[in-house]
């Protein structure tokens, strides 16, 4: 059997092949295209965040999942967490240099993806999603 990208080792003093299983990068691709963690960096793109105000702003996210991504994005060095010193402890989350250079591409690609999307109408359901006749790429 032939040896494929997934397979080759990365190469020693030169970048990370993110093809290899056992790269590190991959970890933080995974966390970062998870199914939270993408709006979790959309959310912090403006402004730092509490806890209450992240869960809030992200829809549908429950509290063990909004816990568990956190951690990970700040594993990661995406997201740093700071407690401020009163009672109760006040944490707010907010980007990273690393976290604010991977949210530019992130908001180019969902302002890609919703200039494609069909205009909002008086029918759309809650939340503005709309029921287009045809797919969003104008095929049906």
């Amino acid at each position: 059997m032939e040896e494929g990208p997934q397979y080759r080792a990365a190469a020693p003093g030169g970048r990370y092949d993110v093809f290899h299983t056992d790269c590190p990068a991959r970890d933080v691709v995974d966390h970062v295209t998870s199914r939270w963690g993408i709006w979790v960096l959309i959310s912090l793109r403006s402004n730092d965040l509490r806890f209450y105000e992240l869960r809030e702003s992200i829809q549908g996210i429950s509290e063990k999942m909004l816990t568990q991504t956190l951690r990970a994005l700040v594993q990661d060095g995406l997201v740093r967490r700071e407690v401020a010193p009163t009672t109760p402890p006040q944490v707010t989350y907010g980007l990273t240099e690393f976290g604010r250079e991977l949210g530019e591409p992130l908001r180019e690609l969902f302002d890609r993806i919703t200039r494609r999307l069909p205009p909002l109408d008086g029918g759309s359901p809650p939340g503005g999603r709309p029921r287009p006749a045809q797919s969003p790429l104008g095929q049906s």
